[in-house]
């Protein structure tokens, strides 16, 4: 089957006239900026604004167009598992992504997407994460073990972002890649940083002008590579993997493909982890008994600081495991998920029209107390098995749904999970009295103060 047979929508409808969404609830707020500066100053605060005055879909305008709001499992539901094919991925996260990760598999729609998340899928199966796992434990173990000979004071976030930069390298790319990596990693932290710049055009000192150069950098290293590892064969990283990957009629992967492949999943793989991570981490240093708790699980494997993890220990973790999904609750490290309407639909009684850009909101359905008793309070046991099977599927979605759900979600369990072995086994970690992280909620939750803990070794 030709590819291009299946490529994603190209006549996309145009934004409707705003007049045509009038008839939704809602505050479009001041000429040309409309609600931005509000949305970004306080997401979660101004979304449930918005929610208590105008209910679960309320009109809105934002980054310069006219959309859509709409919360809830309901909502998720919808607009994620997509059932009837009504909204294109590509054409919602476009004017972020577009421009630095082009054609990544989060940016494809229907048909194409089934058949390049089938060809990326062989790089997630039992195999090759075993091997991954050898990679992330490995360079793990390190980290903590540098950690834990430098007690004291110690800011998480930074020390998160650098430990997912590396374990994407060694993991994605291969542990010989050489002098490369930090060229490499310093062009990934500048496309990311790009992505959402508020100057769009790569003009020179800008982010975005940075992020566009280490794009370049990039392709020109993936192009460079992919013959040479495609000649070489085998290979357990990620990168080899997809340079032996092949679509369902039998052909490898396109050079571009592989290039827009690999840029997308490193980017998501680390920057989503680092959030996570962090935010797992101040919860253990804000729930001190929880940390215990998890540390006795830890004590149970039965097994030597220096020995290696494997996928049986982290399969007897389940408790800790629980306390990550509850961070992930708490701060989804995608809070809001856009869309564009491809036909015409409706929701609660509102028609849409095509062309709609629409939006969901993973941090607002998170919160929501009559899904969640006491929601700012941090609980893993809701995430028992007793627990989920109450709950609508679409009331926890920090990982998406539906065809788009995230391909990597073993992936990121796995390096939590291995994180959570090591860090708890050599450290204890905690807040000074009265410390309160302030968070940046949006476009990937972060502590605008890199989230200051104590660490010192059990």
């Amino acid at each position: 089957m030709s590819m291009q047979s299946v490529a994603s929508p190209v006549n996309i409808p145009v934004p409707p006239n705003p007049k045509a969404l009038r008839h939704i609830p809602g505050d479009e707020g001041w000429p040309f900026i409309g609600n931005t500066l509000a949305v970004l100053a306080d997401p979660k605060g101004q979304i449930e604004k918005s929610a208590a005055k105008y209910g679960l879909i309320y009109r809105t305008h934002l980054f310069g167009e006219t959309s859509v709001t709409m919360l809830g499992p309901e909502a998720n539901e919808l607009v994620l598992f997509d059932q009837a094919r009504l909204f294109s991925s590509t054409h919602g996260w476009g004017r972020i992504l577009g421009q630095l990760f082009p054609r990544g598999l989060m940016l494809l729609d229907f048909e194409e997407h089934r058949l390049h998340r089938r060809a990326l899928s062989v790089a997630f199966k039992s195999g090759p994460m075993k091997s991954y796992l050898v990679d992330l434990d490995r360079g793990i173990a390190a980290r903590v073990k540098q950690w834990k000979a430098q007690p004291g004071e110690m800011l998480v976030y930074p020390a998160m972002k650098q430990l997912t930069l590396d374990l994407a390298a060694t993991s994605f790319l291969g542990a010989d890649i050489g002098p490369e990596v930090d060229e490499i990693t310093r062009a990934f932290i500048d496309m990311v940083a790009a992505a959402v710049a508020p100057i769009r055009r790569p003009l020179p000192f800008t982010q975005m002008g940075r992020g566009v150069a280490g794009r370049r950098r990039i392709v020109a290293y993936f192009a460079e590579q992919i013959p040479i590892r495609r000649a070489r064969g085998g290979g357990d990283d990620l990168f080899s993997q997809l340079c032996q990957a092949t679509h369902e009629d039998g052909a490898l992967l396109s050079t571009q493909d592989i290039i827009d492949h690999m840029s997308f999943l490193m980017m998501a793989a680390h920057d989503t982890l680092t959030s996570s991570l962090t935010s797992f981490v101040g919860e253990l240093a804000a729930h001190p008994e929880w940390q215990q708790q998890l540390r006795e699980e830890v004590k149970g494997l039965g097994i030597e600081a220096n020995d290696p993890s494997s996928i049986d220990n982290l399969e007897k973790m389940p408790l800790s495991e629980m306390a990550f999904k509850e961070a992930l609750r708490m701060k989804p490290p995608v809070p809001s998920m856009p869309r564009r309407a491809v036909r015409d639909f409706s929701f609660r009684g509102y028609d849409v029209p095509a062309g709609t850009l629409v939006g969901v909101n993973p941090l607002f359905t998170h919160h929501m107390p009559d899904i969640w008793l006491e929601p700012d309070k941090f609980d893993p046991l809701r995430f028992s098995d007793q627990a989920q099977r109450t709950r609508h599927r679409f009331a926890w979605v920090p990982f998406g749904g539906g065809a788009h759900m995230c391909l990597g979600l073993h992936f990121a369990y796995m390096q939590a999970k291995t994180f959570a072995r090591h860090f708890l086994q050599n450290l204890e970690v905690s807040v000074e009295p009265g410390y309160k992280a302030d968070w940046q909620m949006w476009p990937i939750p972060k502590p605008r103060d890199g989230l200051r803990v104590v660490v010192k070794a059990v």
